[in-house]
């Protein structure tokens, strides 16, 4: 067995369910044995391992997984909480280890004034499982997704490797790792770029009287750089039909006229001013709120996709229209974003072909645990829908996919992917949940 380890390795049972469950509460598969570095030369050394006895190799980061991709059974699973450090913050850049949470990024950067350029809505997310997804918040349009601001990384590879990757040195596994789904290495440290943060910041939630109202409003604010940040958001009401908002948030102190030329409804219009924190940390109130009714570890079968601007008002308001209650949860929500696609560049995060598109999330948060086989198969209809109409997949979302699906979501991504797969893992060692080079068994809970 693994010896001379600067961690721990660990087979007992409570170790090893803790591993086959993740925030989906959808899939589980139980590892053979689950391993708590203490650097990256354990991660190394825990593949290695893995390759020469046939099993597979997993990191695990918060298990925010809502489909089981973390992952593994029989196999290795590495927690890499264990693996914390935020490094010395430098004027643009802070070094962080991939187990860090983007909350522990934050407490080293705000008091220098700074933040990383890209963050998650949610700040208890790891940064190396973040990364290996491609990262969405509230800032896309104007910074890119998380994995774009990434300025090098260090990565264990399906080799057992220790390798430094960057845009200037070993771009092919940089750009194979960034959105890459843990296929060719595993995220051990990131650098992270920097920009200055306002103390303050001024939110607007707007309202409007239906979809095509906030779209516009949307494509206007998306033409220029007043807010900061623009989400959109779809929200069943109480008596049936759907409200609309978006929640806009400005740095510091906005001009008087920054909701100029908007056509929403003024009077229910509501602004506020919070510390950056606050505004960072909006989301902690509803985790609350689930964790106090329970609704935290009931099933969270949650699907994003991506929408170009050309159908997305056919395509929104046609999935708006199947949509029930039940199908959301009293928490859940449809949110629909819009941001510029040159701001993303990381070439395995696909995205439609229009310059502007929208990130189309359904949020189910249902009551009960009973519906969540139903709707993980209305995840793959609406997705086959979405696609059909030019959509593109967000892969951290509650669907099966097949290589086949994989391949079709790639395109032309897909053969230099498959090459930086043949060269830094070719024993298909890494991250199986996903199965985009094969499939695996997949039980999902009913």
């Amino acid at each position: 067995m693994l010896t001379a380890l600067e961690g721990e390795i660990r087979f007992d049972d409570a170790a090893r369910a803790a591993a086959a469950e993740d925030f989906g509460h959808l899939v589980h598969r139980t590892p053979h044995a689950v391993l708590r570095p203490a650097s990256a030369r354990d991660v190394a050394a825990a593949v290695r391992w893995a390759a020469r006895h046939g099993h597979r190799f997993a990191p695990q980061g918060r298990r925010h997984s809502v489909f089981g991709r973390s992952q593994v059974a029989d196999g290795v699973v590495a927690d890499m909480t264990a693996l914390r450090t935020v490094h010395a913050v430098e004027d643009d850049r802070v070094a962080v280890d991939a187990g860090a949470t983007w909350r522990d990024v934050l407490a080293a950067t705000l008091p220098h004034g700074c933040v990383p350029a890209g963050l998650p809505d949610y700040l208890d997310l790891s940064v190396g499982g973040t990364l290996a997804v491609g990262g969405l918040g509230a800032r896309i349009s104007r910074t890119g997704a998380l994995c774009d601001n990434v300025l090098d990384l260090e990565v264990v590879t399906g080799r057992g490797e220790i390798l430094a990757c960057s845009p200037r040195d070993r771009v092919e596994l940089f750009d194979a790792v960034r959105a890459g789904l843990g296929q060719v290495g595993v995220v051990t440290r990131a650098t992270l770029a920097l920009v200055p943060a306002s103390r303050h910041v001024h939110r607007y939630l707007l309202s409007y009287p239906d979809l095509p109202t906030m779209l516009a409003d949307q494509r206007l604010l998306a033409g220029d750089d007043r807010f900061g940040a623009v989400q959109g958001a779809a929200l069943a009401g109480p008596t049936g039909g759907w409200t609309f908002r978006l929640d806009a948030v400005a740095d510091g102190d906005p001009a008087d006229d920054v909701l100029a030329g908007l056509s929403d409804d003024r009077q229910q219009a509501q602004v506020t001013t919070l510390t950056q924190l606050e505004h960072l940390d909006r989301l902690s109130r509803l985790e609350q709120a689930l964790r106090a009714n329970g609704q935290w570890s009931l099933p969270h079968p949650w699907l994003t996709m991506f929408v170009g601007d050309a159908r997305v008002e056919a395509v929104v308001d046609a999935e708006l229209r199947r949509l029930t209650p039940a199908d959301l949860g009293p928490f859940g929500q449809v949110a629909l974003s819009a941001f510029r696609r040159r701001s993303v560049t990381s070439p395995l995060l696909r995205l439609p072909a229009d310059d502007l598109c929208y990130a189309f999330n359904l949020i189910r948060i249902p009551a009960t645990g009973d519906v969540a086989a139903r709707l993980v198969a209305d995840n793959r209809e609406v997705y086959e829908r979405v696609r059909a109409a030019g959509g593109t997949l967000y892969p951290p979302s509650a669907l099966p996919m097949s290589p086949e699906d994989w391949r079709e979501h790639l395109g032309p991504a897909f053969g230099p992917f498959r090459e930086a797969k043949q060269t830094f893992d070719p024993d298909h060692v890494l991250t199986p949940g996903y199965e985009v080079f094969e499939p695996s068994n997949r039980v999902v809970a009913p």
